[in-house]
């Protein structure tokens, strides 16, 4: 069930890409209608989980809530630029709708800060990460997040490769150092997010 949920929430966040720039090329006269098809998919998507909460994990939930509140914030652009189409009202300039949507992000992305259960600069800590799942999990939810806001590619970032890639790191450290505890930091400099690891002392 994991791997079809992570599948579904991976084609979401790519039917939501997509659906971004048909959107801008119709705003901006490249296409003569609306992708209509693109939307009724995302809305299957979105209604198949909206009571699927219990199957889904801590990380599973934080992206697919992170996606659906993306996808609403489109729509209400859209809808709104939709309105000026039709009472003749609108540009027709080619990447317009961007940059009203860049707009919306930034308001919304001051408002989900503070609400989030993520929060950046994001701290955790362990000495064995294979027995702290549920740290693994924080963490990888807030590189994701991180990774997002500095406008990265979140796509090949798994769970499966980031579990592997801090049990390697922490050995490293742990056998470097001499230490018993590692601490992660992910934060977002300039515009791009990191993820920087030190011994606890």
């Amino acid at each position: 069930m994991s791997k079809t949920i992570d599948e579904d929430i991976g084609q979401l966040e790519k039917e939501i890409r997509q659906l971004k720039i048909e959107y801008e090329q119709y705003f901006g006269g490249g296409k003569k209608r609306p992708p209509a098809d693109i939307e009724w998919r995302i809305e299957t998507l979105v209604k198949r989980y909206s009571d699927r909460g219990a199957q889904m994990n801590y990380t599973q939930r934080f992206r697919y809530g992170n996606l659906v509140q993306m996808y609403t914030k489109y729509r209400e652009v859209f809808r709104k630029r939709m309105k000026q189409k039709e009472e003749g009202t609108v540009q027709r300039h080619f990447g317009a709708a961007a940059r009203e949507i860049e707009a919306e992000r930034a308001k919304g992305r001051a408002k989900t800060e503070k609400s989030d259960a993520v929060h950046l600069p994001f701290a955790v800590s362990w000495e064995d990460p294979d027995h702290e799942k549920k740290k693994v999990e924080l963490l990888f939810a807030a590189f994701r997040e991180a990774k997002a806001k500095a406008g990265e590619d979140t796509e090949p970032l798994t769970m499966e490769t980031f579990q592997k890639f801090v049990r390697q790191k922490t050995d490293q450290l742990k056998k470097q150092k001499d230490a018993h505890e590692v601490e992660y930091i992910v934060t977002v400099e300039g515009n791009h997010a990191r993820l920087k690891a030190r011994v606890k002392s």
